[in-house]
């Protein structure tokens, strides 16, 4: 990645990091606008979990020890009113990465009581491998975006805030620009928790968590501030969806009173599909649809009968 002459570069690496939003801690830097933050996070559960442990790992893990956030990051010029631009620049999966169950979380919990892992081969690759014929394209992004609220900490990152933060956008990409409501002086924007993909509903409650370096340059826009529990963004002039749309969709859509039973039965249904037609077991089907499918609202109208769908590219069998 080149950064135009003249810019300010600054790193905030690995060890500066911390796990709850709060607004009195000290920014690992402080920066002008215009100037360029280049960070190095590790994966969610800071090291916690390593590649090829057992699923009976993921109960041991210490959800206060989650979310390892590089920043904070202080924005000269930033007051509470204004907007927080963060433009995209570039990211870089580590080495590896992982998806898993987590027994209590997730669209389908009821349905899937018991802890399920899978790692992945990432580095320079473009795709991650589930198996021999399925492969999930690399399209990266920071799951968590955001800045620290006027509320004293510390505050949980899961769920989001007014701040926005553990938001899981992934349309977050390179290229894209992020505008944040501004609620302390500098802003004091934090990231982390990178996923390798993931798809829109993160439906299984993971990505693939991974290491990221990433880089973001700071702007601040006066008197801009996104609306009430709000955040906008611009992305590139390309397609959301490039990885999948020539190869066409598998899709489910669900109907009824209740949004949030019709988005369960259409992932239901579509793991179904995905036993029933490609020999997946129902846990590597709920990890798939979590990594690559989405979920979308196709009509919230008609009452009192709303439709959900959900969205599984054909592009990721080989």
């Amino acid at each position: 990645m080149s950064v135009r002459p003249g810019v300010k570069e600054h790193r905030i690496g690995r060890d500066r990091f911390h796990f709850k939003w709060d607004n009195s801690l000290p920014p690992a830097v402080e920066v002008d606008p215009g100037d360029v933050v280049h960070f190095d996070t590790d994966e969610v559960t800071a090291g916690q979990l390593h590649q090829g442990d057992p699923a009976s790992k993921l109960g041991q893990l210490d959800f206060d020890r989650l979310y390892p956030l590089g920043g904070p990051v202080f924005v000269r010029g930033a007051e509470p009113g204004d907007a927080l631009e963060v433009e995209i620049l570039e990211l870089k999966p580590g080495a590896w990465g992982w998806s898993a169950i987590l027994p209590g979380l997730g669209l389908l919990a009821s349905d899937f009581p018991e802890p399920y892992v899978r790692y992945f081969d990432l580095g320079d690759r473009a795709t991650a491998e589930l198996r021999h014929d399925i492969h999930i394209p690399i399209a990266p992004f920071c799951g968590t975006m955001g800045v620290a609220t006027d509320e004293s900490g510390p505050i949980d990152v899961l769920p989001p805030t007014k701040g926005a933060g553990n938001v899981d956008t992934r349309h977050l990409t390179a290229g894209t620009k992020l505008y944040l409501p501004v609620f302390v002086p500098g802003g004091m924007f934090s990231a982390g928790d990178c996923h390798a993909a993931q798809g829109d509903g993160e439906v299984c409650v993971t990505g693939i968590e991974c290491p990221m370096t990433f880089s973001l340059r700071f702007g601040v826009v006066k008197g801009g501030a996104p609306r009430p529990w709000s955040y906008h963004f611009l992305t590139p002039a390309q397609p959301l969806q490039p990885r999948s749309d020539a190869a066409g969709y598998h899709s489910v859509c669900a109907l009824g009173p209740d949004l949030m039973e019709n988005a369960r039965n259409a992932v239901r249904y579509t793991i179904d599909w995905l036993v029933a037609d490609h020999a997946l077991s129902r846990e590597d089907a709920y990890i798939l649809c979590s990594l690559a499918g989405d979920l979308r609202i196709s009509q919230i109208v008609d009452q009192p009968n709303w439709g959900v769908s959900f969205y599984l590219p054909l592009s990721v069998f080989s």
